[in-house]
């Protein structure tokens, strides 16, 4: 039986920590792990209208207040309520093709709204820590064969990846002006810290325009699924590995390291710098029933064909490191949702314990 409320060294239990964006992808996972812990969740999102979603499924005891980040006097109302610990900010627009249908959305939302959590933080004083969940693609992607260091310059060809690189900015921005690190202790009791992941997949993402949800939407009603850019390759990650890299973070912002107020990038081994093809393939092995059509639409907006992480002052500075392998992280997922479309079940919390466990045996420090 995994114990919980241990890991961290304990430093979550009991607190209350709110989630912007929890009915996301990313953010229920976060609640569940959170709430095995032992802290107390509170969420602040907007509805999640997919047929499907992780949240509901997960049945999780939490605070929630359906809202949207852009409206700054409905969220500094919940936070003032609140009066959370620690925040992690993960509510955004956060898929590439819809932003150039609607760059205006994109930009509110990840940028406005981003502002808009600072300031609410700013203004309660319970707040002591911030985590500001953002993406690889804030890097100015130049195709290099290398991966991207926390210290490359913020960019983005397409409005999602540009705003994502608008937040970064924004997170320096408010560092330096309100939670500088030379002013810990004196003017503010603040710490600002952001992660950066890069593409993350895992069981109970049913959002549009992803790879793995594309698979096994079609899959499930014995559909091809249509691939737009088979040789695009991406850092693959289970959503667990970035999750635990951003409660580390926090967990080191909690215990007051100032040292520790800044980027971070949170990535996967080179061995899962892969092709989508190369993912469809190995997706193949643990559920034969998919089947591939490629898109020969060449008219396509632009995406990226190479992108990858160095993740060497995590692996350093916060003794983080990816758990699972490729192989391991594509089983574990497609294995959730051949035992959801099958059985109507879900394996959320079996490949939590899983994995804590792998981390346990791993000697990864956050894990002991």
């Amino acid at each position: 039986m995994v114990e919980f409320e241990s890991l961290f060294n304990g430093i979550y239990s009991g607190k209350k920590v709110l989630l912007t964006g929890h009915t996301g992808f990313k953010g229920s996972w976060l609640a569940l792990w959170l709430e095995k812990m032992g802290a107390f969740v509170y969420g602040f999102s907007l509805k999640n209208t997919d047929e499907l979603n992780h949240i509901e499924l997960l049945n999780l005891n939490i605070n929630e207040k359906i809202g949207d980040i852009r409206n700054l006097d409905v969220l500094q109302e919940y936070f003032n309520e609140v009066q959370p610990d620690i925040v992690f900010h993960l509510a955004a627009q956060a898929l590439v093709r819809p932003s150039y249908d609607d760059p205006i959305e994109t930009y509110s939302t990840n940028v406005m709204g981003t502002l808009h959590v600072f300031e609410a933080c700013r203004k309660t004083p319970s707040v002591k820590a911030i985590v500001n969940v953002t993406s690889d693609k804030c890097y100015e992607n130049k195709e290099w064969l290398w991966g991207y260091r926390e210290n490359e310059p913020m960019g983005g060809y397409d409005p999602y990846s540009a705003s994502k690189g608008c937040s970064e900015i924004l997170t320096s921005s408010y560092r330096n002006s309100y939670f500088n690190v030379n002013d810990y202790g004196k003017k503010h009791n603040v710490l600002l810290a952001s992660g950066r992941a890069g593409n993350v997949i895992g069981g109970g993402d049913w959002a549009v325009d992803r790879l793995i949800p594309d698979i096994v939407k079609a899959t499930a009603i014995n559909e091809a699924v249509l691939i737009r850019n088979p040789k695009a390759t991406r850092p693959w990650q289970h959503v667990l590995e970035p999750l635990s890299g951003y409660l580390n973070l926090g967990a080191a912002l909690l215990k007051k390291d100032v040292t520790k107020a800044e980027g971070f990038n949170f990535g996967p081994d080179n061995n899962s710098n892969l092709q989508v093809g190369d993912i469809v393939t190995l997706s193949h092995n643990y559920w034969n029933d998919i089947q591939i059509k490629i898109n020969e639409n060449k008219d396509e907006h632009h995406e990226a064909n190479l992108l990858m992480l160095d993740c060497t002052k995590a692996n350093k500075a916060l003794k983080w490191k990816a758990v699972w392998g490729i192989d391991k992280t594509i089983s574990t997922t497609i294995n959730w949702y051949k035992k959801y479309y099958e059985n109507n079940d879900i394996n959320s919390l079996e490949d939590l314990s899983n994995y804590v466990s792998d981390a346990k045996a791993a000697n990864i420090l956050w894990a002991q």
